[in-house]
């Protein structure tokens, strides 16, 4: 098992000789990050093989991650290290923040081997620096029009560093903000002791802050630190909203104090927040930096991805959004021919107008193996399962263009051809992908039960 050390103040010069020439501008690689929310994720560091990997407890502590190895080179050797690190903790190996090209590395490495998602909630917004600097041309004129308005209504305001003798004034309007937030508590509450923990440390973890004074009263503070050698991540950014513009002000006057060094900004994450994310969209950002998740996959699951692939043609990056998010062995049946998974399907668990009701998903075979009954056993089994634990319905969407299969599907009590609409809360596409195509058969316990005009169909694990 790998020897990792809790993240400390005095390891940030060992860190940071890896994370500062990574070119990575994922801000969970910010060594301030890394040691003010180590309360949340527990951070620690190893180096291996001429890499340094950072493992977080993820998931409310449930389950462990590593992040992408930072170094140079190829790091697919020390993948077995990582895995057998996990599998001494109990879990399958999960990596983290993955770029671009960390994911394809791995996938050149181990095909089918590991699943992949980019969740666009973590996905971090970073600017060209010159552009939050100088606001110019059109698409900026807002942000300038509210910047002159701020201007003129508080003319006594000032741009001040923030030192030492300001936190106490930054942590008493963190806590009046925190009062009109108060539907994200529990994280708040910890952004409110990574805040408490970068004051303790602020010069010795290499932050970097300034405020806006409003005569003599704190209208706004904010303060980062750098991610790579070029560059810099905003970590919070606070503002009293009673100063109309104060937001706009103090990301312009900042980023103009910041070394020249810095080419970019990260101001990290919009955690899936619609008003976040139009607010981080309206600075139009150079990029978004993706940070992929993998899993190293169990043998069902590999077989599971490659007969999607096979039946179903889709992208691999759909395959391994279901395999990630909603794929279950004991919700899946299968049939094998000649060694290996031949067909399969997935019972998944919805509500709808009619009940409970179990969604016939992802019905495939190999097609070297069509023509032998495969489907129909499964078939035939699943209604079994589905009759035999009571459930109200059961719906599936036949292939839009194979009518055949909606012959096929009758012949085990399925009928109708019923608009569908499925809701979950990560807004899966559990249709074709065309919804104008998703258009289900229905098999009702009580046949006498009338089909809705429109079935909605919510997730329900």
């Amino acid at each position: 098992m790998i020897e990792f050390k809790p993240v400390r103040l005095e390891d940030r010069a060992v860190i940071e000789r890896y994370t500062m020439p990574s070119g990575i501008c994922n801000c969970d690689l910010a060594f301030a990050n890394m040691y003010c929310w180590q309360a949340v994720f527990h951070s620690a560091w190893a180096e291996i093989g001429g890499f340094l990997v950072i493992r977080f407890q993820i998931d409310g502590g449930e389950r462990i991650g590593y992040m992408q190895p930072v170094g140079e080179g190829d790091f697919g050797p020390i993948l077995p290290l990582l895995r057998e690190d996990a599998h001494a903790h109990g879990q399958r190996l999960r990596i983290i923040g993955l770029t671009d090209e960390g994911r394809d590395t791995i996938r050149r490495i181990v095909p089918c081997h590991f699943a992949f998602e980019s969740d666009r909630a973590l996905e971090d917004y970073v600017y060209n620096a010159d552009d939050l600097r100088n606001l110019a041309g059109r698409r900026y004129q807002p942000k300038r029009n509210h910047i002159n308005r701020f201007t003129a209504e508080y003319p006594d305001y000032c741009y001040e560093e923030l030192t030492p003798d300001r936190f106490g004034e930054c942590m008493a309007l963190e806590r009046e903000w925190r009062k009109a937030h108060e539907g994200h508590t529990s994280e708040l509450c910890a952004e409110q002791r990574a805040m408490q923990r970068a004051f303790e440390h602020f010069e010795e973890l290499g932050l970097i802050g300034g405020c806006i004074y409003v005569g003599d009263r704190l209208a706004a503070f904010t303060y980062g630190s750098a991610v790579n050698d070029h560059t810099f991540d905003t970590h919070v950014e606070k503002a009293d909203t009673e100063f109309d513009g104060a937001f706009t002000i103090i990301n312009k006057l900042f980023a103009q104090h910041l070394p020249e060094r810095f080419t970019l900004i990260n101001r990290e994450e919009d955690l899936g927040l619609d008003g976040l994310r139009q607010a981080k969209l309206s600075y139009h950002p150079a990029f978004l930096q993706h940070k992929f998740a993998a899993i190293c996959m169990h043998p069902d699951e590999v077989a599971c991805k490659e007969l999607w692939m096979k039946a179903f043609g889709d992208d691999e990056q759909f395959a391994d959004s279901f395999i990630m998010r909603y794929y279950s062995r004991r919700r899946m049946l299968t049939a094998e021919a000649e060694g290996r998974m031949a067909a399969m399907l997935h019972l998944l668990p919805f509500r709808t107008e009619l009940g409970r009701t179990t969604y016939i998903y992802g019905v495939a075979t190999d097609p070297a193996f069509r023509g032998r009954g495969l489907a129909s056993q499964l078939m035939r089994e699943a209604m079994r399962l589905i009759a035999e634990r009571g459930d109200d319905a059961a719906l599936l969407i036949p292939t839009p263009g194979k009518e055949w299969l909606r012959e096929f599907y009758g012949r085990f009590g399925f009928a109708g051809d019923v608009p569908a609409r499925f809701v979950s809360a990560d807004r899966f596409d559990f249709g074709t992908g065309d919804a104008a195509a998703d258009r289900a058969m229905v098999w009702r316990r009580d046949s006498s039960v009338p089909l809705p005009e429109q079935l909605t169909a919510s997730w329900h694990s």
